[in-house]
């Protein structure tokens, strides 16, 4: 039940994200999900090396947008600097 949740959380994540983040990104459900569970385990491990988080405790759910949003900047960026 734990895998279902995490799917559901996120997507819900990645779709706020996407939201949040000015510009096109056409993704379908399962990089939107993927784009939430990386945001989350960036955020989990960017707190845990500031020392918002214990090792183990997942990151919260703002966090979670905010890694999520980071994500997709950096995503940004380098397909911005890519050569066509």
């Amino acid at each position: 039940m734990t895998i279902i949740w995490t799917i559901i959380i996120g997507f819900i994540v990645g779709l706020i994200a996407r939201f949040l983040m000015p510009g096109r990104d056409s993704m379908g459900f399962i990089f939107t999900t993927l784009l939430g569970i990386v945001g989350a385990l960036i955020a989990q491990m960017l707190g845990q090396a500031v020392g918002w988080y214990l090792p183990g405790e997942p990151a919260g759910f703002i966090a979670s947008v905010v890694g999520a949003v980071l994500v997709l900047w950096i995503g940004n960026q380098l397909r911005g600097r890519t050569v066509h």
